[in-house]
């Protein structure tokens, strides 16, 4: 048995027969490069950037377009000072390398080693301070990036006060900031005080208008500490100057979900020692990361200081008008809208994974309605990408995949700050375009079988747990006071979350949409009996 460590990457003879790439470059040279001249340094060090964006570095460093690395930040439980768990575990005892495994649907597994991370840091100003604030005040870096998920960005509730920890964060000086924006902030600001160099912030993660998400609570936090004193006004200038400190849009898509035991044997089988797959929080991980092969990122080409040339491993760099229709094509038509439905639908029915769901003909048929029937009504072409085709790839090949064992549990976490853009953006072009909402079905009935979801009972009638959501507990203030199999209560509770703008983009008893109605009539057959979710499938989809 071998161990995934750079010594071992020596025994050129094991990779190969094992059909494993290695890096080409010489690794510890790229690290004393990037440790030089840092280019790059991205906060969010799960999976999805170990296996794409560090993946992205790799194949550039490969071709030799560039010579530095990534610098990983861990952002798990910022600013404490005792969790370092990601660190020890996952990156430090490889050598910070990634085995990464893209499958097939038939089965096929590319096998590659990711060596473009060049070292792994902690987003913890107690102990990396001064680590970061190097890397941040050089005048080579170039891109700031985050896969930190689309909560990260959040620093308000919903009465527009900060949340408990960016409260603390403005009332302190910035070198005690904890939360993740305010961290950002705080570096950015030492970058300002120490040259004002240019650099490009670039959020990948799924949410729509990333980068001015990001942007809005940077700048919050920033004038927050310049009311305070802890910063000049030239700081907020500095940061609202887009030749200065760019923010570019961006659309990501990538399956990665938690690592596989089926994946984990065959690496075993090969040789690999020390691939098992252990908990981190409530978070599979291990040494080797899973994920399709289709992947998408389009990024807006905003990039103060240059920027790598991410085009030559795939990445389309484009105006922030095609980045905005690309997202907008696949949060509200192509994949999520799906996913999301498939999420609340699977955690009711009892599935596993996405794929077995696939295999039911009346999911299949909900998702193909809510995408080909409704959503591509009012879909907007990209132009860089065929919707049709992209939708036809989801379908046929992404979520079917038996080798990509996603989960709805993991897929139905957060979905109240999904729902605005996967559906509600729908039924706002519904009406921009004077289109009848009446003749919508998929869309409103998963919207019912999420408020069925949030009752924690599955289809037949027994307790099932709820994935995290930052409103679930305003939304159980109304859900708790309907009783399964009892339809009385429904529109006094269901009218407070179905009129919220905020959950869903609009107000769904507004007479353009009208849909609340028919929405809390879906509602009440799926609690009426057991296996009521699955007749209220076989009576609606056809």
């Amino acid at each position: 048995m071998i161990k995934l460590n750079i010594n071992n990457l020596n025994n050129i003879d094991f990779w190969e027969n094992a059909g494993i790439q290695i890096p080409k470059y010489d690794i510890n040279k790229i690290r004393e490069n990037t440790n030089k001249n840092p280019s790059w340094i991205h906060f969010g060090a799960g999976n999805i950037f170990r296996c794409f964006i560090a993946r992205i570095a790799d194949s550039l460093l490969n071709d030799n377009i560039i010579d530095t690395g990534i610098i990983a930040v861990d952002t798990h439980a910022a600013g404490m000072d005792n969790d370092y768990e990601m660190i020890d575990k996952v990156y430090k005892p490889f050598d910070n390398l990634t085995l990464s495994a893209f499958i097939t649907s038939s089965g096929d597994i590319d096998k590659k080693v990711i060596g473009s991370i060049t070292d792994i840091l902690h987003a913890d100003f107690i102990n990396y301070y001064d680590e970061l604030k190097k890397i941040f005040i050089s005048s080579s870096l170039k891109i700031v990036s985050f896969t930190i998920t689309e909560k990260g960005y959040s620093i308000k509730d919903l009465n527009g006060n900060y949340n408990s920890t960016v409260k603390e964060d403005v009332n302190n000086e910035p070198k005690k900031a904890k939360n993740i924006m305010s961290i950002a902030t705080a570096m950015l600001l030492e970058r300002y005080k120490n040259g004002a160099y240019p650099i490009a912030m670039l959020s990948i993660d799924n949410c729509s208008n990333n980068g001015d998400k990001l942007k809005s609570s940077i700048t919050d936090i920033a004038k927050e500490w310049i009311k305070k004193g802890f910063a000049d006004d030239g700081f907020i200038k500095y940061l609202e100057d887009n030749k200065k400190v760019g923010f570019p849009l961006s659309m990501v898509d990538k399956i990665t979900p938690r690592p596989s035991e089926i994946i984990y044997k065959k690496l075993q089988e090969i040789g690999l020692d020390d691939m098992a797959v252990f908990k981190i929080g409530h978070n599979d991980m291990a040494a080797f990361v899973n994920a399709e092969v289709s992947e998408y990122l389009i990024i807006e080409d905003l990039f103060p200081n240059g920027r790598v040339a991410l085009e030559r491993a795939g990445v389309y760099l484009t105006d922030r008008i095609t980045v905005q229709t690309s997202e907008k094509m696949k949060v509200t038509t192509c994949l999520n809208p799906l996913h999301t439905a498939l999420a609340v639908f699977g955690c009711l029915l009892n599935y596993d994974f996405i794929y077995e769901e696939m295999k039911n003909p009346m999911l299949k048929k909900l998702v193909e309605k809510i995408g080909y029937d409704e959503g591509m009504k009012v879909v907007d072409d990209p132009k860089i990408l065929n919707p049709r085709a992209f939708i036809n790839e989801v379908i046929e090949e992404r979520l079917v995949n038996p080798y990509i064992p996603d989960s709805p549990q993991r897929i139905a976490a957060d979905t109240s700050q999904k729902i605005p853009i996967r559906y509600g953006e729908t039924l706002k072009s519904y009406i921009k375009n004077g289109l009848d909402t009446s003749s919508l079905i998929g869309i409103p009935l998963t919207i019912a079988a999420w408020l069925r979801y949030l009752m924690g009972i599955d289809d037949n009638g027994k307790k099932m747990n709820i994935s995290p959501d930052p409103m679930l507990e305003e939304l159980q203030t109304y859900i708790k006071n309907i009783k399964f199999k009892d339809t009385k209560s429904i529109g006094n509770n269901l009218k407070p979350i179905l009129s919220n703008k905020i959950i869903f983009a609009v107000d769904l008893y507004d007479e353009k949409i009208n849909l609340g109605n028919k929405i809390e009539g879906y509602f009440a057959e799926m609690i009426c009996s057991e296996n009521a979710v699955r007749e209220c499938l076989k009576k609606y989809i056809n």
